[in-house]
């Protein structure tokens, strides 16, 4: 595997001492974590300047919504969870789907074993942690498919509670379960001083209604000038081979990120733990998008109840060209 993304990069063409390397700025979805070790990795190993590039990685954070950045010319890619971007889609931002680094998804709903929870089934008439912010479709779709409804906690409803992005509401028994990231949330969980033993964990991916995260997405109009298709094959087949280096060497993976994180927040326990859990949802994947990863997205989707995240099937939100140049 990894000797085929350093031949990609090497067929992409290698920066000549004398031509300026391409620039591209990519906006991720999220502060700086192992969440994005590949990219990191790619732009600390030297990837992306053997690829020719000279990439800039903007942290995310609680107010940057990277399809408003993108919109608004501030990034040439970002990386976003599909259900946002195929909202933003249907709204009038025509975002495309160039490659996916993650196979699974990592979100998960983290329930008190002791309110009782067992099942799915047993959400019912319960208080629910919910992210908003696009995040909540995944959720929506899945309270649909159970016939749950989301008016309020009474018999055939759930009370969804607007979480942030911590775990205090479920710590302080606020809810019986709130969501959380396989890689993230869950171990700050453990890290309050709950024991495994004592959580109930319901994986989006086990219950069909998965939807794909962390994709890269560009504007539409820009996949027609052939120089940004071929920058971006280049951008891509940089960024898988950093992210199959990551998957390999995890720990030292986590060091780079560390390196690059800026605000002093993360620690290395937790880093190190982070980027063996990505790891096990990049794996599987060379960085293009499987066409029934996508179905189930969009069917999931579809089927969220009187407020659907989208009212119709897209059409053209993503595409192979960058990822076959890319592996090809």
């Amino acid at each position: 595997m990894k000797q085929t993304w350093i031949a990609a990069v090497t067929a992409l063409g290698l920066a000549s001492p004398a031509l300026a390397a391409d620039e591209v700025t990519l906006q991720l979805k999220w502060v700086t974590q192992a969440q994005f070790a590949g990219y990191y990795v790619a732009l600390e190993n030297g990837y992306y300047d053997e690829a020719g590039l000279d990439v800039t990685i903007l942290p995310g954070g609680p107010d940057i919504a990277p399809t408003q950045v993108i919109a608004g010319g501030g990034a040439d890619v970002v990386v976003e969870w599909m259900p946002a971007a195929l909202a933003a889609r249907e709204n009038g931002l025509p975002l495309v789907n160039i490659a996916q680094p993650f196979k699974s998804s990592g979100m998960m709903l983290t329930c008190w074993k002791d309110a009782g929870i067992e099942t799915p089934a047993d959400l019912d008439n319960r208080t629910l942690g919910v992210w908003f912010f696009g995040n909540e479709y995944p959720f929506l779709s899945w309270m649909s498919s159970l016939g749950i409804k989301t008016e309020g906690k009474m018999e055939g409803s759930v009370e969804v509670l607007k979480q942030g992005f911590n775990v205090d509401p479920l710590i302080q028994r606020q809810a019986d379960c709130i969501s959380t990231m396989t890689y993230n949330e869950y171990w700050q969980v453990i890290d309050a001083g709950v024991t495994p033993e004592e959580l109930v964990t319901f994986k989006y991916q086990d219950q069909g209604v998965a939807t794909m995260e962390d994709g890269l997405y560009v504007l539409e109009q820009n996949l027609s000038d052939p120089a940004f298709v071929e920058k971006m094959s280049r951008f891509v087949a940089a960024s898988m081979k950093g992210w199959k280096w990551a998957e390999e060497n995890p720990t030292d993976a986590a060091m780079i990120v560390l390196d690059y994180d800026e605000t002093g927040a993360q620690t290395e326990a937790h880093q190190v733990r982070m980027m063996g859990e990505v790891a096990k949802l990049t794996a599987g994947s060379n960085g293009a998008l499987d066409p029934a990863d996508y179905q189930r997205t969009v069917d999931t989707l579809l089927a969220g109840g009187s407020d659907p995240v989208i009212t119709k099937a897209p059409e053209g939100a993503w595409t192979h060209a960058i990822t076959d140049a890319a592996l090809n």
